[in-house]
């Protein structure tokens, strides 16, 4: 089955540099201008995108997305929006889309109807930060009757086991994140971050991409000299919400400096 995702940072791994993933959260600050943003990533440099789907109840969301989101959801956004962003950006570039979105909100449309209509949006599959693989069945089945990527997340505290099933069960790649420590305490964020990553490769992961809070193009080369993918969000949805468009191109061609590997 071919990976939308593995495509795109396999192409990124042979010009010798990481892959660039850049996160924007759907319907912010309209589903027009998340389109528009989304392809000025892919023209400057983003190998894979994925567009967030804003929810009430973010566990995992830093203040800059969660206001973001929070703003999108009170102009009205509906989840079944999401399939025209990706569409929209889809239509125009070869970037990998994904979405990522807790569970909730595909249990609710139905796990079939939202694997069907992401795969006819052009969508490369879903980043699932509150799925386990052990409650996955459904997503495994229709993720596969759709050829989607699925992207489960490892943390510093995924147990060797975890570690195992959940590499076992990614199709694209794997989600490395590293637990925000103060702001500030950058080396010992990376240094746990490189550790998922190692774990991640030594259960079997062939791609491994890195979600740290990352904002210039020093912490891309950082994490660029161990992982495949850099994954960057907050960043650029604080360029979208201060500069629209030209302010993501502007930050991503930026970014893409620190990709190639010394």
């Amino acid at each position: 089955m071919t990976s939308k995702s593995a495509i795109a940072i396999d192409k990124a791994r042979a010009e010798g540099r990481a892959a660039l993933i850049g996160y924007l959260p759907a319907g912010f600050p309209t589903v027009e201008e998340t389109i528009a943003a989304g392809i000025a990533l892919a023209r400057n440099g983003a190998d894979l995108i994925e567009i967030g789907i804003p929810y009430s109840d973010p566990v995992m969301d830093g203040p800059v997305i969660q206001a973001a989101t929070t703003e999108a959801l009170a102009k009205g956004f509906a989840v079944r929006q999401v399939f025209d962003v990706v569409a929209g950006i889809t239509a125009e570039t070869d970037a990998a889309v994904l979405v990522m979105t807790y569970w909730n909100p595909v249990v609710r449309m139905g796990v079939e109807e939202f694997s069907r209509r992401l795969a006819e949006a052009g969508g490369a599959g879903l980043i699932t930060p509150d799925l386990i693989p052990d409650e996955a069945a459904e997503w495994m089945e229709a993720s596969d009757k759709y050829g989607l990527d699925r992207v489960f997340l490892v943390a510093p505290s995924s147990s060797t086991e975890r570690m195992r099933r959940t590499v076992e069960a990614s199709r694209g790649f794997v989600y490395a994140v590293s637990i925000m420590g103060v702001t500030g305490a950058r080396s010992s964020v990376s240094a746990a971050a490189e550790g998922v990553v190692a774990a991640a490769k030594e259960a079997g992961a062939e791609r491994v991409c890195v979600g740290l809070g990352v904002s210039n193009a020093e912490h891309v080369a950082e994490i660029a000299a161990y992982a495949d993918g850099v994954i960057v969000g907050t960043a650029l949805v604080a360029a979208i919400r201060d500069g629209g468009a030209d302010a993501v191109a502007s930050l991503t061609r930026d970014l893409s400096t620190g990709l190639t590997r010394k």
